[in-house]
């Protein structure tokens, strides 16, 4: 009798003992800590990015001397981490002291996003800050410019032709940029933001007998400033990208 219950307490045991290896198949103890396999199994939610710059579209319907547009994505690999791309284009006509020049030309823009906020729970907002590494190719027209006149009669002299005046292919910058910015998901899969930009020009191709007064996608340049700033608003689409196990 007393074997019975002996052998009855061992059979008890491992039914528990086994149940309970059953139930918990998914966890792994490691250091004292359990670990949910499970949980590293699950899936991995990314998002591709992509939209426009409203503004500039706008630009160029009510700026006669503007023309313009760019498109933007990103792609988080991380939570927090995004890899960023820009392009766009632009053909500005400007009056920059005593000349008259257009800028026409294209730009890339390539770099990452590091978002800050912590989200609650269901929201998906960033206020981030990233860098761009960018590289424009361009041409430059100078339409007019004012000679100085020695005559103090007539003043200065307008130019609309001969040497000075023509077109300056084949020129290029590179250049980095420092970014802040939000993005705020105002319905599901949309957001809106918007950046400012701090610039640092590394080198740009000058044209014969002037400066890149005007750098597609740089923005304004002057001889004795290497800097530059901008901004921008964007209006995106997220398409959300899912890997692992369901």
């Amino acid at each position: 009798m007393k074997n019975k219950h002996i052998w009855l307490f061992y059979i008890s045991f491992l039914v528990i003992h086994f149940s309970s290896k059953a139930h918990n198949k998914n966890e792994l103890v490691y250091n004292d800590t359990i670990v949910n396999i499970s949980d590293s199994l699950k899936k991995k939610n990314y998002a591709l990015r992509f939209g426009f710059d409203p503004l500039k579209i706008a630009l160029s319907q009510t700026d006669k001397n503007y023309s313009g547009f760019e498109v933007v994505g990103d792609l988080n690999f991380f939570e927090n981490l995004f890899l960023s791309i820009e392009f766009g284009t632009e053909d500005k006509t400007k009056q920059s002291e005593k000349i008259n020049f257009t800028t026409t030309g294209s730009y890339i823009k390539l770099g990452a996003d590091y978002n800050m906020y912590k989200n609650w729970k269901g929201m998906n907002n960033h206020i981030y800050i990233g860098i761009r590494f960018a590289n424009s190719i361009h041409k430059q027209r100078v339409n007019s410019f004012y000679l100085r006149n020695n005559d103090f009669l007539w003043g200065n002299e307008l130019i609309t032709s001969g040497t000075g005046i023509g077109l300056r292919e084949n020129l290029n910058a590179s250049w980095i940029e420092f970014v802040t910015g939000i993005k705020v998901q105002v319905l599901k899969n949309i957001y809106m933001g918007f950046n400012v930009r701090f610039n640092r020009l590394f080198n740009d191709k000058k044209p014969l007998n002037f400066d890149n007064l005007y750098i597609p996608g740089f923005n304004k340049k002057t001889d004795e400033n290497i800097f530059g700033a901008g901004f921008n608003y964007t209006i995106s689409y997220s398409i959300p990208i899912k890997f692992g196990k369901k």
